[in-house]
């Protein structure tokens, strides 16, 4: 049965799909039941199957090995999304990684819907790149192709917080919203206005800025310092002390970049500063994380450790995988000065977007938060600075942009 067009929230940490049935939206369980998966694979070793979702995760936690690959929509745009790695026996490129994650989507809502889907209603950010038209139009057009590649004939692209705002707008009663959407990889904002002809949007805007740089930060801050980020190396030649450089650290922490730091020229390079490091117990773990490929097992640590920051306990980033005992204190202070930065980024975000839509702050009645990383207890605060007469609503995290999506879906 050839049938509605499926609405797919493909996301930096998690998807979703949807459609639009009986005047009603209609999440389909893509995961074992779960209305969200998990955008992640893993490749074993050898040539078995690609896992994706949950699946893929636990393969990384039970130490198959295998390459883990998290974060994929970052790379779209970026010449790296077009690079050959061999994973899992195979040459393949990020595109092709990114195509297969979208068949298997496809094929679960089908099996889920009973019909066949041959267009799909694709959120996008506002902004894939800040700042670089050039690089936002190639991920648009990278993340159509993989969608065709994937059999899908027709695909459409929505802005994800006009998709928010459409499945949202009336948990507030103010006639001018905000919608603040915080995702893995993305900040977007909408205006919207309500009135006796619906809902309309007035403005929207976005920034490459979401939970992935959050982790980036707070692993800066807090883990890499114990594997020798900051400290220094004598010199081969001559008296005086070199810093280590920034650029290994700042790859592993980022999580679209961890998968291609465990390489023997890394390894090698590790084991030179090693030689000349005046923190030589530090750089042994950082040779044990790249020897041993447990970059994501720290950055799964790390964000443990913000979630548990946020919620206002003294927790510890745990590290024992690394060396026996090893763990970075982390309390709700010493999270937001590593944040501090990515805060006026998305207060300056927010005020650019009331200026776009030429409403003052003091005229939003609503602010609704979106996405998982609107979870954040700095986004709420931050959002209620710049509109200080707003109600602030919790919509569905991590389904209502999947849920817009799908209302939208109709009119196709």
């Amino acid at each position: 049965m050839t049938a509605l067009p499926l609405a797919i929230d493909f996301g930096t940490s998690n998807s979703a799909a949807a459609i639009w049935q009986d005047g009603a939206v209609r999440r389909l369980s893509i995961e074992d039941g779960d209305e969200t998966l998990p955008t992640a694979v893993f490749f074993p070793v050898g040539k078995a199957p690609m896992m994706v979702g949950h699946a893929a995760g636990q393969a990384l936690i039970d130490g198959e090995e295998g390459r883990y690959m998290r974060a994929l929509k970052s790379v779209l745009g970026t010449p790296l999304l077009h690079e050959s790695r061999l994973l899992g026996g195979k040459r393949r490129t990020l595109a092709e990684i990114i195509t297969a994650f979208l068949i298997r989507v496809k094929e679960r809502a089908e099996a889920q819907a009973g019909m066949t889907f041959d267009t799909a209603l694709s959120g996008r950010p506002v902004r894939f790149h800040s700042n670089n038209d050039a690089a936002d139009a190639q991920a648009e057009a990278d993340l159509r192709g993989c969608y065709m590649a994937a059999g899908f004939k027709d695909v459409h692209f929505m802005a994800e917080p006009e998709a928010a705002a459409t499945a949202c707008h009336q948990m507030g009663s103010a006639s001018i919203g905000l919608i603040v959407d915080i995702g893995g990889g993305t900040s977007d904002f909408s205006v919207y206005e309500t009135g006796a002809n619906g809902m309309r949007i007035l403005a929207s805007h976005g920034i490459r800025l979401g939970g992935t740089d959050f982790d980036h930060a707070v692993s800066m801050s807090h883990a890499m310092p114990l594997l020798g980020h900051g400290s220094e190396l004598r010199r081969e030649m001559g008296d005086g002390l070199l810093p280590v450089p920034n650029a290994l650290f700042t790859e592993l922490s980022t999580w679209s970049t961890i998968p291609f730091v465990y390489t023997p020229e890394t390894l090698r390079l590790v084991r030179d500063m090693l030689r000349l490091s005046e923190s030589p117990e530090k750089l042994k773990r950082l040779e044990t994380v790249i020897e041993d490929q447990l970059g994501h097992e720290l950055a799964f640590a790390v964000e443990a450790g913000k979630i548990a920051a946020n919620n206002g306990e003294r927790s510890a980033i745990k590290m024992g995988y690394i060396e026996r005992g090893l763990e970075a204190t982390i309390t709700t202070g010493s999270m937001n000065r590593a944040l501090n930065d990515y805060s006026f980024k998305l207060k300056e975000a927010m005020y650019q977007t009331l200026m776009h839509a030429g409403v003052t702050p003091d005229r939003i009645g609503s602010v609704i938060l979106v996405g998982g990383s609107s979870l954040m207890k700095l986004v709420e605060n931050e959002a209620r600075a710049v509109c200080p007469m707003a109600k602030v609503h919790r919509s569905e995290a991590f389904t209502a942009v999947v849920d817009g999506l799908a209302i939208a879906s109709g009119a196709l």
